[in-house]
């Protein structure tokens, strides 16, 4: 038996993105730093394990507090004994977060005993998790946030020079101009364009109407990989009703917090590619699970990886122990990515390392650092007056 005899939460700051041409940073990010929430459990033998809940990003503190409240449910338990673990922490959050901000708490300490144990097995998680193949995964770009084309070339140069041919931009609606400069951008560098439409944080959504309008004004064609994110969470019944009208793969779920609603969503065809996240979702297994449930109704599961190290970590090893073929690279820089994992990029590949666990670690002088700041906090509303006009792409 191995005992756990510390739990602790630790929150991190680094600067994120170029703060003078991202969107993102613009309206989200004015401090120009992005948070991590972690989760770190240590052993009687002196193992320790990290993970990673996206909370943190939005609400630090809660996901602080969230952790030190679960905490005495932890101490004391045997490691191996995951799956009681799991049911218990579900006991003690089910009854008032059984889906929301508790799920990416219990997500984090998960991915930490997933951590714990395969170091104690002295293997790489995705081994441990049964994978016996190369640990290489293709991956496709993330970001497309730049304010203006002089920026966006910067990202695409970035790209070529990562080898990926999938470059994922962000566009509304009204961002016609922006998304036929990415995707004629695209196809001179032999680059498929997928977009997400960032509805996840749009009340009223865009109706079903607003994004075949959009998907012919742009001239989308082979050259477009998929959309995300399409519809808002007031119509996410519509899903179905999208994929049957649209001659596009349609992408989403990286806000989904249960495995039961994901997989519901999967088995009614809400989406041709799902995006279950590990620090959102409960944590590895849940994804691997998500990827068992996809295969038996041919969808794609292309994993969400937005946060720190640890999660994006998990992420890749539940990837590759699920099937995984590709899956979603950030481009933005956040400094903090790099310091603490191991892996590496060629040929638009993911390298995974051989080291037992995630392939993550923290030191003191990361923590120092990277010290956590009050003001590192995403703010999801964002004023109307704020948005750029599309004729800067013309």
């Amino acid at each position: 038996m191995v005992k756990i005899v510390r739990v602790r939460p630790v929150l991190l700051s680094a600067p994120y993105a170029n703060t003078e041409t991202n969107l993102e940073v613009a309206h989200h990010l004015k401090s120009g730093y992005r948070t991590c929430g972690m989760v770190e459990i240590m052993l009687d033998d002196g193992t320790t394990g990290l993970g990673e809940g996206y909370l943190a990003v939005f609400a630090p503190r809660i996901f602080e507090e969230l952790i030190h409240l679960l905490s005495p449910t932890l101490i004391g338990r045997d490691i191996n004994d995951h799956v009681q673990i799991s049911h218990d922490l579900q006991v003690t959050t089910g009854y008032w977060s059984l889906q929301g901000a508790a799920q990416h708490a219990l997500s984090a300490i998960d991915i930490a005993i997933w951590d714990c144990r395969a170091k104690l097995a002295n293997m790489p998680l995705y081994r441990f998790l049964g994978y016996d193949g190369s640990p290489t995964l293709k991956l496709y770009a993330s970001g497309g946030d730049s304010l203006h084309p002089d920026a966006m070339e910067v990202e695409f140069e970035q790209i070529q020079q990562l080898g990926c041919d999938v470059f994922k931009i962000r566009a509304r609606n009204d961002d016609v101009n922006k998304a036929t400069w990415c995707l004629k951008r695209g196809s001179q560098a032999n680059i498929r364009i997928a977009i997400d439409m960032t509805q996840n944080l749009a009340m009223p959504s865009q109706s079903i109407d607003d994004i075949i309008a959009f998907l012919e004004q742009i001239g989308f064609n082979d050259r477009t990989a998929f959309i995300e994110e399409a519809l808002g969470p007031d119509v996410i019944d519509q899903f179905p009703d999208l994929c049957s009208k649209v001659d596009i793969k349609i992408a989403g779920g990286e806000i989904i917090t249960t495995f039961r609603e994901i997989a519901q969503r999967v088995r009614e065809h809400y989406y041709d590619i799902v995006q279950p996240d590990a620090t959102v979702i409960g944590g590895v297994q849940s994804v691997v699970d998500v990827f068992t449930v996809a295969n038996e109704v041919n969808c794609e599961v292309y994993v969400h990886c937005w946060g720190g190290a640890v999660g994006m970590m998990a992420n890749y090893h539940a990837a590759l122990s699920g099937g995984g073929k590709i899956a979603e690279l950030p481009l933005p820089a956040f400094s903090i990515r790099d310091r603490m994992a191991d892996w590496q990029v060629r040929d638009g590949q993911l390298h995974l390392p051989d080291t037992p666990g995630l392939g993550v670690h923290l030191t003191p002088e990361i923590e120092r650092e990277f010290a956590f700041r009050e003001d590192a906090v995403y703010a999801c509303l964002v004023p109307q007056s704020h948005k750029l006009p599309d004729a800067v792409w013309r």
